[in-house]
């Protein structure tokens, strides 16, 4: 059965974006096309020493535009973090924000740029649609195959004092043009291109069977599994092949475009308490839980997520519920182990108690209320401890 009426009105929101090897040479172009006089770049140390930050100023130079570099960014971009780029930002009288890197870089600089309009802290706008003055003008050029924060209405801040993720929603949020450039993320290591593609299917799964889906994100949910569980692997094995590349960051376009506008589920609620209180990467994170949230999810929405199976390219048919289930989770089991990524909640130093702890900062984020099964504080606490 479906989780909700498919014709049910539903809204859209997306930047304008170029997809295509060469397109990070775009920035100064389109920096111009917004009148830009001084660019504050944000990034981070990894992007700078990769020769990717460079690249942008380059093609700024080439327009004659000003620039200076925001790269004080740690992996999980916290709310001082935000708070320095912006008073950076209003003292150097920048007018336009080019984010080069990961999710961590980008939800940085959209965290920048609601506080360079709004001038009011950046945890006050954690909710849905407090985000009152649009941003200035933000060019994203994102660097992993996986994240998508370059297309979303997403920026997830953390809060150092509380250890919390925080989920800021908005419209607003969304930036004014993503250059999505596959040659960028030649220099991730294997284990961050697997953390991340792991991360876009994840974003896939949650997409398709959250209850605020829609035809439109279906389409867009549907090839970004088909396409992450085809080249996610092949990419691995072969990581300057750029075909693969393309695929898996077409692969994190699309699951970008679909969550963005369906929402996401607890696998994303439960990482973002987790990576709140340990500061692990948020693929990593979502790779630890994927497969015991979808067991949990699964009597939620069993026929969307018969639908997924096939698009893993899985030979469903003819199978019963019980079946298709344990079909999927060893098709997430197996891509898990041969990405060699193996850890459990326990390897990154997470106990029996910290636990209640982590399920009721996952139980308030917004991230559960697309869910297709409603959690209670306990659900959440026995899928954690499945993954121990």
């Amino acid at each position: 059965m479906e989780i909700h009426n498919k014709f049910e009105l539903r809204k859209f929101v997306a930047p304008e974006f170029i997809f295509g090897e060469g397109s990070i040479n775009l920035a100064g172009q389109y920096a111009r096309n917004f009148n830009a006089r001084r660019v504050l770049i944000v990034t981070d140390p990894g992007i700078i020493q990769a020769g990717w930050a460079k690249v942008v100023e380059t093609s700024l130079e080439a327009h004659g535009i000003g620039f200076l570099t925001f790269s004080n960014i740690t992996p999980n971009p916290k709310a001082e973090e935000v708070m320095q780029g912006a008073e950076l930002f209003h003292n150097s009288r920048c007018d336009c924000i080019v984010a080069v890197g990961g999710g961590s870089s980008i939800d940085c600089a959209k965290g920048i740029g609601i506080v360079a309009s709004n001038r009011r802290h950046i945890l006050e706008f954690e909710g849905v649609d407090k985000v009152q003055y649009s941003m200035p003008p933000i060019i994203c050029i994102p660097t992993t195959a996986g994240t998508a924060a370059d297309v979303s209405q997403f920026a997830i801040i953390t809060d150092s004092n509380e250890k919390l993720k925080k989920a800021i929603v908005s419209k607003v949020v969304v930036p004014d043009v993503a250059l999505i450039d596959p040659t960028t993320t030649t220099t991730m290591p294997n284990y961050l291109t697997a953390c991340t593609g792991i991360d876009c299917l994840v974003h896939a799964i949650e997409a398709f069977v959250s209850n605020a889906s829609s035809m439109i994100t279906d389409v867009h949910a549907m090839e970004a599994i088909r396409l992450a569980s085809k080249y996610l692997l092949r990419v691995l094995r072969e990581p300057n092949n750029m075909e693969y590349r393309t695929k898996m960051m077409m692969a994190s376009l699309e699951a970008g475009l679909a969550f963005s506008n369906a929402s996401l589920g607890v696998t994303h609620a439960m990482a973002h308490s987790l990576g709140g209180l340990t500061d692990v990467a948020h693929g990593e994170c979502n790779s630890i839980l994927v497969d015991h949230v979808l067991e949990f999810n699964f009597k939620g929405a069993p026929d969307r997520y018969a639908r997924i199976g096939d698009a893993m390219g899985l030979n469903l048919k003819g199978e019963d519920t019980k079946s298709i289930k344990k079909s999927i989770l060893a098709e997430i089991s197996r891509l898990k182990k041969e990405a060699k990524i193996n850890n459990r909640l326990s390897s990154i130093g997470i106990g029996f108690s910290d636990i209640p702890y982590l399920a009721k900062n996952a139980m308030h984020d917004i991230c559960v209320v697309t869910n297709p099964r409603k959690p209670v504080e306990k659900d959440i606490e026995v899928i954690y401890e499945e993954a121990l």
